[in-house]
């Protein structure tokens, strides 16, 4: 099973279940542990291959990695913790994870908060991928993971998100990197998906305005789809709850609470 750390509320029986992106960790939530933990129950988990969630004898055989099956460790996480429903909060490749859950077993869905949320590649993040598919099994993966947090998180007040995300990057194998990669082959079609399809499910998009590769689709996103809204956040890249943590935390919990 995923690692995972749970925080319970005295007298909450409301549930908040933080996903981080690939390459990251549930350390990434720091600066949201101490305001959530106030409100609700909080369940953080590290996805596998990343941070605690070492590889298992099992996974190590297992060449090809899915979303459905990455997914499912989440949900065998809270199957174990007999935690009926949650509110789920993502960031970057974990709201992709969040929107499967979701559509695979929306009764577990209370909300979602989608930061940084991924919904279409753009033709620049196309090409990235496909350098990246190239190149996956000749260069350091660690080389490979600053160019494309560099691109994504490319201004000044980025380089703490950027550094984050390094930093628990280096904790993965090359191996773990190349299957995580993989993944890329099959999220243009569930993206397409997502996208078309309005889950009745409530949905807060928390997006950076300098988060150039992903903020205009979620525009539209939010436009069409009838349960969805959009926060854009001044001054602010592609990682919300790390560049901006006081307004994502009260931005966040005010939406839960409503």
């Amino acid at each position: 099973m995923l690692h995972y750390i749970t925080y319970r509320h005295k007298t909450s029986s409301k549930w908040v279940t933080f996903v981080h992106g690939a390459g990251g960790s549930s350390s990434i939530w720091y600066k949201q542990i101490r305001e959530f933990k106030k409100h609700f129950n909080v369940l953080l988990l590290d996805l596998r291959g990343h941070g605690n969630s070492k590889p298992s004898l099992k996974n190590v055989f297992d060449e090809k990695y899915t979303f459905d099956v990455i997914t499912n460790d989440i949900v065998e996480v809270i199957d174990h913790e007999k935690i009926e429903k949650s509110h789920f909060v993502g960031i970057s490749l974990g709201t992709i994870l969040i929107r499967n859950l979701a559509e695979n077993h929306p009764e577990r869905v209370e909300s979602m908060v989608m930061g940084g949320a991924i919904m279409k590649l753009n033709l620049r993040s196309q090409i990235l991928i496909k350098l990246g598919v190239v190149f996956k099994t000749v260069i350091p993966y660690l080389w490979l993971y600053k160019f494309f947090a560099f691109i994504i998180m490319p201004n000044k007040n980025h380089r703490e998100s950027r550094l984050l995300f390094v930093r628990e990057a280096k904790k993965l194998y090359q191996k773990e990197f190349i299957r995580w990669f993989k993944l890329t082959s099959e999220i243009n079609p569930l993206l397409r998906f997502f996208r078309s399809a309005d889950i009745k499910i409530p949905t807060l998009y928390v997006m950076g305005e300098e988060d150039y590769l992903f903020l205009p689709s979620i525009r539209k996103i939010a436009k069409s789809h009838q349960h969805s809204q959009l926060i854009v956040v001044e001054d602010c890249g592609h990682v919300v709850n790390v560049e901006q943590p006081m307004f994502f935390n009260e931005q966040v919990i005010k939406y839960l609470k409503g």
